[in-house]
């Protein structure tokens, strides 16, 4: 999310967390912004993720009769967002320290008395559990990627081995606990984490106090520059690693002892995270790696993976359903790696198990059918790619590819016919500059009341302006150099942006053509990923025998 610092009008929320307030669902709040002219105009924030002011919110509901009172627990969120804004795992950490009984560097005027009152009335427990969260919640729908989605967490205790008592669990980005603590959720284990914020590592060792885990340690720093654990042998390492980070020290750890596999490329950053893991377990410790997707087949990692396979360390990769990593739309692995016992037990290890749920719902059950898991040979793994996505696996024993061809070979062709009858009959104009007189601004526009927004597309709020017309001018060449900043980043500029002067006729004219040629772009793309999907059908089933030339 992004937050605000301090504000002068107050505490300012979310159109999420208003609907929260009012028990609506967020469809109902954008709907009183666009009905009622007395909403209150957003404080702060961006265009697509406007902030309000929680005070003129409130007055609002109650003037609408839509309000519910605000919770002392809502009322000291806000004041945290409002003091700290993106520092609120800071503030988190200082009002765990206050529960806590800790030294603190202060928490603010209008943050410190609200924790005492809800300190009379609520376990510090559960107090620090509500915020953690809140910001949780927060951070899921913000998209960040600094949390570990509830729905890796699962995943992760779901697969996770049951730990002997004593056993000792490691994580070496542990950000503030969240996977750490689940994972190892028995009481009788040992947690050890590393994290390379400050404010995160103290959140997560106070929280664990506060909890009563007696037998937590997280300490601060850069886990792979700066092992603060280089002793520690663990039973179970987690860890949802950085993804997609090139400066993670590799040109001063050329030498380092971690790296038995292989040493990472500086694109392989995942990698060196997993190795990292790998080199904290002793004999039969395990680790649960979340992984990217395509770390499973890029090239600059084959080595490492041969490694991983060859030596019988790698057990078991799970393609998690769609979704599970709710801060964004990409594919996630979960990599489940143990150590040998001895040397001679690596050679009874002659198999991975891949498991392929991405078929499944998010939320629905992780344990897989049969037709969903394969024992795949080490040599079926061992080839130029060592392609470790489980689907590839799973789909070379289980696909019907004479009926997957014939069966896209016809959509393909029923697009195309498709397509030739989207294309507009387009003749010619008056010649390029011909609508260049009279124009207006779409910022222009929407002070007229005019254009509104879904997201961050402008649409017409009016009868006067057609929005297929709007649009299609907004995306011609000329509005996108004039969104395009110096650096070649494309923003969407309204204030830039000028369309032609039309007749509302003439608009839906343009309108219709417009959205002929978008509808026409769309099943281009459609064509073409259709296409990649023929061609690999095609070449497997060649290759696998399943499919024959004709004679």
């Amino acid at each position: 999310m992004t937050d605000n610092a301090a504000s002068p009008i107050g505490p300012l929320v979310t159109g999420a967390e208003i609907a929260r307030l009012a028990g609506v669902t967020r469809a109902a709040v954008s709907n009183w912004r666009r009905r009622y002219d007395d909403f209150p105009a957003p404080a702060g924030g961006a265009a697509n993720s406007p902030l309000f002011a929680l005070a003129e919110v409130q007055g609002w509901l109650d003037r609408q009769r839509k309000g519910q009172e605000v919770s002392p627990e809502v009322e000291l969120w806000q004041a945290l967002r409002a003091a700290y804004g993106e520092q609120m795992v800071a503030g988190l950490a200082e009002v765990a320290a206050a529960l806590a009984g800790r030294p603190a560097s202060g928490l603010p005027d209008d943050v410190a008395p609200r924790v005492r009152k809800l300190a009379r009335t609520a376990a510090p427990a559960d107090l620090v559990n509500g915020l953690t969260e809140r910001f949780v919640d927060s951070a899921r729908r913000a998209g960040s990627d600094q949390m570990t989605p509830e729905r890796v967490v699962r995943a992760v205790r779901h697969f996770a081995p049951e730990l002997p008592s004593g056993a000792a669990v490691f994580d070496p980005a542990c950000g503030i606990g969240v996977l750490l603590l689940s994972a190892a959720s028995g009481g009788a284990t040992r947690c050890h984490g590393q994290e390379v914020d400050a404010d995160s590592a103290r959140f997560a060792q106070l929280r664990a106090d506060l909890l009563g885990r007696s037998g937590v340690r997280i300490v601060a720093g850069d886990s792979l520059r700066a092992d603060e654990w280089a002793d520690l042998k663990a039973d179970l390492v987690v860890c949802d690693p950085p993804a997609g980070v090139t400066e993670w020290g590799r040109e001063e750890l050329l030498l380092d002892s971690r790296w038995e596999l292989g040493t990472p490329s500086k694109a392989e950053g995942e990698l060196a995270w997993l190795q990292h893991a790998y080199a904290h377990t002793g004999p039969g410790g395990q680790v649960l790696m979340v992984m990217p997707a395509s770390v499973a087949y890029r090239k600059a990692g084959r080595r490492i993976r041969a490694e991983l396979v060859r030596r019988g360390i790698l057990r078991q990769v799970v393609a998690l359903p769609p979704g599970t990593a709710t801060s964004h739309s990409l594919p996630v692995h979960l990599w489940c790696l143990q150590r040998p016992e001895n040397t001679a037990s690596a050679d009874t290890n002659r198999t991975v198990r891949m498991v392929d749920l991405t078929g499944n719902s998010p939320d629905g059950d992780l344990e897989p059918r049969s037709d969903q898991v394969a024992d795949v040979p080490l040599i079926g793994l061992l080839d130029d790619t060592v392609d470790l996505t489980p689907g590839r696996h799973l789909r070379s024993r289980q696909r019907d590819f004479p009926g997957e061809y014939t069966a896209l070979r016809q959509e393909i062709e029923d697009w195309i016919r498709r397509l030739a009858a989207l294309l507009p009959e387009l003749t010619v104009g008056g010649g390029p500059g011909s609508l260049d007189g009279a124009t207006t601004s779409v910022a222009d526009l929407a002070r007229a009341g005019l254009v509104t927004y879904e997201g961050s597309e402008p649409v017409s709020a009016s009868e006067q302006l057609d929005t297929d017309y709007l649009q299609g001018f907004l995306r011609s060449s000329v509005n996108t150099r004039r969104s395009t900043s110096a650096s070649g980043t494309y923003r969407l500029d309204t204030r830039g942006s000028r369309i032609p002067r039309m007749g509302i006729d003439e608009q839906r004219r343009y309108g219709s053509a417009f959205r002929a040629v978008s509808e026409f772009e769309e099943g281009m793309r459609k064509v073409d990923e259709l296409s990649r999907q023929l061609a690999e059908i095609a070449r497997d089933g060649l290759a696998t025998g399943a499919l024959t030339p004709e004679e």
